[in-house]
């Protein structure tokens, strides 16, 4: 139920920078942020009750195009980035840095999304490691150069003061008024195929869960005998998210949930490490930095975000509530293994 509440928080979050790319881009006022961002998760789920090969043909188009446009993006601000920006000095406290790692879970959480097309693939034992392996690499140097990028070329409050926006206006002093537009557009492309993603797994995920007997049947079954309940319901949960809360608030919620499920699934991990054939320190040092990521976080970004931190313990208590009720009331024999 955690996993199924961090895509549509993903989703959110996601979406809603996509609103505030796309309010920027067309029109004066931030009034537009919510609506576009409503508008994107609907696009996207149609898109995915479409079937898995328009959603693979679109993905395609879009990555394509965010990493060429990224990869222009780094070399122009790295030409001409101030070193004296990237100083050590001006970095802020060692806890601080340790709690932000816990935002850099949402980048990486994608690499989990790739796990749920294995049915699609033709040979997913060759190809799912590789894919992931790929899109680990290709991320994590891209991820750097971008932020190397923007922060050799804004202040930090500069960074801040841009909301939303940060890419186009690191663009900007480089490539002038056409570098701003050509991330702008980047980043409506990245961000829309991001809210595509969160969106895809929800009906894979809710398959599984019902075929399994972890979640009720209905959650297995089809709207118009073609939209998953899954993702209906993560889609309903994002354009809520989305409406009612800001980009920060999302963005802390998903950190924080994310955290959880990562440390869940590698405790669980370690009572089938004999069949999976995972090293066991691997499984140890994962669960306890995350942990700490996960405690360092909490005591210097969300106990000064109590809203935040209300709803973070709504979502787990009712995770763990559905999770129990629906098990009670569980015909015998349901559950699958």
């Amino acid at each position: 139920w955690m996993l199924l509440a961090v895509n549509a928080i993903i989703t959110a979050m996601v979406a809603v920078s996509f609103g505030s790319y796309a309010s920027d881009a067309f029109t004066d006022s931030s009034d537009w942020v919510k609506p576009f961002a409503v508008l994107v998760l609907v696009v996207m789920t149609a898109l995915n009750v479409l079937g898995s090969q328009t959603v693979a043909r679109a993905q395609t188009i879009v990555v394509v195009v965010v990493v060429g446009m990224l990869t222009v993006f780094s070399i122009a601000t790295w030409s001409s980035a101030d070193m004296d920006l990237l100083a050590f000095s001006g970095y802020p406290p060692f806890a601080d840095i340790v709690s932000s790692v816990a935002l850099t879970f949402f980048a990486f959480l994608g690499f989990g999304v790739i796990t749920f097309t294995a049915k699609d693939l033709a040979d997913p034992e060759r190809q799912l490691p590789r894919a992931v392996y790929l899109a680990l690499a290709i991320a994590t140097v891209v991820y750097l150069g971008v932020s190397i990028g923007v922060f050799g070329t804004l202040t930090v409050q500069e960074v801040i003061d841009s909301g939303g926006t940060a890419l186009a206006v690191a663009a900007e002093p480089t490539l002038g008024q056409a570098g701003y537009w050509m991330m702008t557009v980047t980043a409506l492309f990245a961000t829309a195929g991001a809210t595509n993603s969160g969106l895809f797994p929800a009906t894979g995920l809710a398959d599984e869960m019902a075929a399994r007997g972890q979640f009720p049947p209905v959650m297995g079954a089809r709207v118009g005998g073609r939209a998953s309940i899954g993702i209906v319901v993560t889609a309903i949960a994002a354009i809520i998210l989305a409406v009612f809360l800001d980009l920060n608030a999302i963005a802390s919620i998903g950190s924080a949930v994310a955290l959880i499920v990562f440390a869940l699934v590698t405790l669980g991990h370690l009572r089938i490490r004999r069949h999976t054939g995972a090293n066991l320190w691997v499984l140890l040092i994962a669960d306890l930095t995350t942990v700490v990521v996960l405690v360092s976080f909490t005591l210097t970004t969300l106990v000064d975000e109590p809203g935040t931190l209300i709803a973070l313990l709504v979502i787990l208590a009712l995770s763990v509530v559905l999770d129990l009720v629906w098990k009670s009331r569980r015909p015998e024999g349901a559950e699958t293994v």
